[in-house]
């Protein structure tokens, strides 16, 4: 999977960055804080899961959605967005 079709969607960006600060969460809570429905959500989901950014596990009918910490390019991704909201919170005082 090339870089731009994981960027491209503001919605896998969000459940990206989500999951990069919070851990793990179900599909419907991810869902809810990312501002999808559920359907949308799955599939960026799937997309992000095929991209090997994220795993999940499965208790029955429930799926824990978990930010992959063993993917170089999940840790890569994630200090983008750290480096990112720290000059962003500096932007605003300048201002």
């Amino acid at each position: 999977m090339i870089i731009e079709e994981v960027f491209s969607s503001r919605g896998r960006v969000r459940i990206l960055r989500i999951l990069s600060e919070i851990g793990e969460l179900n599909i419907s809570e991810l869902a809810r804080r990312a501002g999808l429905n559920y359907a949308t959500a799955k599939v960026h989901l799937q997309i992000l899961k095929d991209a090997g950014l994220i795993t999940h596990k499965s208790f029955g009918r429930i799926r824990i959605f978990r930010f992959n910490e063993d993917n170089r390019k999940a840790i890569m991704i994630r200090k983008l967005m750290e480096v990112w909201e720290q000059e962003n919170s500096g932007d605003s005082k300048e201002v």
